[in-house]
């Protein structure tokens, strides 16, 4: 899965009023892998597109080394970046952008791998990719970019490099907003430790230190007139939903029911550094 490539989806440009085509602006969300963008930002991707602003997706690899029926390898790689794109597609996307860079993948514990494919992101060179990134938003004139926070979510090397790269490249780019897509940690811990009654073999600690403290949240994004949209993306990533030896995350959540669905994701969330400790806004173009 070397090399990069450009793929642009159709935009209906014709379907946007004029006063909302010159109040448009530009987001771009940067993801590390195929699936990323469904479970952390398709809320906001969707909402997005639909008041009419432009939505660009742009993911670092292929994930031809997630976990999944299929072997990995390039075969994966392809058939989750037919995936990405009718994920894109159910969103309202405008454009995608894989920059090829290949798939870090995890070691057994959940750390870094230590065999990687030449071209792996987490080994690039972080001025190199961060100019690449830049160059698309130049090219777009980007309002936002979407990153993830320090610790990349829940720790993937992969996520932890578009931290990295994401922060250097609106740098360059002087991209004006960078939003750290993350999960109310404090949330997320209640439900864990609910979890953890019925479900023994959930190890809470590992939770302890992922995505964000809710008091470090700048943005809570009401998504919920969008999970249906949310959840079409989801269902693009048929190869998520299974593998491994137990159920997967993705396909756990496909099966939870509509209303219950709507309630449960539709809320997403983001750090702005530099903001106040305690700022609640609602919309990622928001100013305090």
């Amino acid at each position: 899965m070397a090399g990069s490539a450009d793929e642009t989806l159709v935009v209906n440009d014709d379907d946007v009023p004029w006063d909302a085509m010159n109040a448009m602006k530009t987001a771009v969300f940067f993801h590390a892998h195929p699936d990323d963008e469904a479970l952390l930002t398709a809320g906001t991707m969707a909402m997005l597109a639909a008041e009419g602003h432009r939505v660009v997706l742009v993911v670092a690899t292929a994930g031809e080394r997630g976990l999944a029926d299929l072997p990995k390898g390039n075969e994966l790689g392809r058939t989750r970046t037919n995936e990405l794109y009718r994920s894109a597609a159910a969103l309202g996307c405008a454009r995608v952008v894989l920059l090829g860079y290949g798939d870090s993948g995890l070691s057994v514990d959940g750390g870094m791998a230590d065999e990687r494919p030449d071209n792996a992101f987490i080994d690039a060179d972080l001025e190199e990719a961060a100019q690449r990134l830049a160059s698309v938003l130049k090219e777009e004139a980007a309002d936002l970019v979407t990153i993830y926070d320090p610790a990349g979510g829940y720790g993937h090397p992969d996520h932890v490099q578009v931290h990295r790269v994401g922060r250097r490249a609106a740098e360059i780019a002087g991209t004006p907003i960078v939003l750290e897509a993350t999960v109310d940690r404090d949330l997320l811990l209640r439900g864990v430790r609910l979890a953890a009654r019925f479900y023994p073999a959930i190890d809470v600690r590992s939770f302890e230190s992922a995505y964000s403290p809710g008091d470090a949240i700048t943005h809570r994004i009401n998504v919920r007139r969008h999970t249906r949209a949310k959840r079409a993306s989801m269902a693009a990533h048929a190869t998520q939903a299974t593998g491994g030896d137990g159920e997967r995350t993705l396909g756990a959540m496909m099966k939870i029911p509509a209303p219950a669905y709507r309630f449960v994701f539709g809320t997403e969330w983001y750090v702005r550094r530099g903001l106040p400790r305690g700022t609640r806004l609602r919309h990622p173009f928001d100013n305090p």
